[in-house]
């Protein structure tokens, strides 16, 4: 699937530079230890500016899926319908981040499943997460 390139800001550029280096790495307050993604420059919990980056475990549940079959992005078009997986990390559900999930057919997303970060590579050279079932 053709996708996009990335143009990280100053916040989310510690997300892809780790993402270049197949690390999945999310914004931690250090005041209240609260993980949050996307990245901002303050926690969204406590407010606090004190933030670091931590290292997940790449590890995952499928929470849910929608299935797209019109999409108005036009570099997409041609692989559809394909799926959209909500995915929870392992170490905070509240963490979601989104996959077409490489190898699953359209509409047959096992929701429930355990997956995993795996890095893809972009056109501009910047890795994206993805994820992958598991075992």
């Amino acid at each position: 699937m053709s996708k996009q390139g990335v143009n990280p800001d100053e916040l989310s550029q510690p997300f892809w530079d780790a993402a270049n280096k197949n690390k999945l790495m999310i914004q931690n307050c250090i005041t209240c230890d609260r993980l949050q993604h996307p990245p901002e420059a303050t926690c969204r919990d406590c407010e606090n500016g004190e933030l670091e980056w931590k290292e997940m475990s790449g590890k995952g549940k499928i929470y849910n899926y929608v299935v797209v079959y019109d999409c108005p992005v036009r570099m997409l078009q041609e692989d559809q319908p394909f799926n959209v997986a909500v995915v929870m990390l392992d170490e905070d559900p509240g963490i979601q981040m989104y996959s077409h999930l490489p190898g699953v057919p359209a509409d047959e997303v096992p929701v429930g499943a355990n997956v995993e970060v795996i890095f893809e590579k972009l056109p501009n050279g910047q890795n994206v997460p993805e994820w992958k079932i598991s075992n």
